[in-house]
């Protein structure tokens, strides 16, 4: 897969394995927990096993599940889900990238967020979405240096970290988009 070169080590991004799998979690709750006051144990985070599972029921959908590693250490994940689980969004993917703590600003999320670009259209999907927290400028600029539109803000619409946070919804066409009719499935 790609390369990119940051601090002399190469980020290589490719499709993830189960024995990533302790890894994408420990950086996915470091950031669910950022901020949040010493002994408040997190209810939200996926079990190993489950996770697992997330992962084949994507591959069977033919969504990515993709890593950034470097000197093969996981250093960010992400991955698209169907938009919503009725047939008319079957063409519709909702995304999520999480980069390591001490690996920010290093061009990961773009590399990741590439691969899911690429992936997505592969697969044949129409349209991406994304929810950014609005004060993740980082991100909210990632996206539209990726032609991703901020579509709709919601207020108020998460309580972490002691205070109500706003996200922003962010979306792209990809592929012909809106622009022609899917090929016939028969539904």
């Amino acid at each position: 897969m790609e390369a990119l070169q940051t601090d002399s080590q190469p980020i290589l991004v490719r499709p993830s394995r189960d024995g990533d799998v302790d890894a994408m979690l420990a950086i996915y709750r470091h950031h669910i927990r950022r901020g949040i006051e010493p002994g408040v144990i997190d209810t939200g985070a996926p079990e190993p096993d489950d996770l697992r599972e997330r992962r084949k029921n994507m591959r069977t959908r033919r969504l990515p599940h993709v890593v950034a590693t470097s000197s093969d250490t996981v250093v960010g994940y992400a991955y698209a889900v169907l938009f919503r689980k009725r047939p008319a969004y079957r063409y519709t993917a909702k995304h999520s990238i999480y980069i390591h703590h001490d690996h920010m600003g290093r061009g990961i999320g773009r590399k990741l967020l590439q691969a899911l670009v690429d992936a997505c259209a592969a697969a044949g999907y129409r349209q991406m979405i994304g929810y950014v927290d609005a004060d993740n400028t980082a991100s909210l600029a990632l996206h539209t240096n990726f032609g991703f539109a901020r579509v709709a803000f919601l207020p108020g619409v998460a309580f972490r970290h002691g205070r109500w946070s706003d996200t922003v919804m962010v979306q792209r066409s990809i592929g012909p988009g809106s622009t022609e009719p899917p090929p016939f499935t028969g539904s």
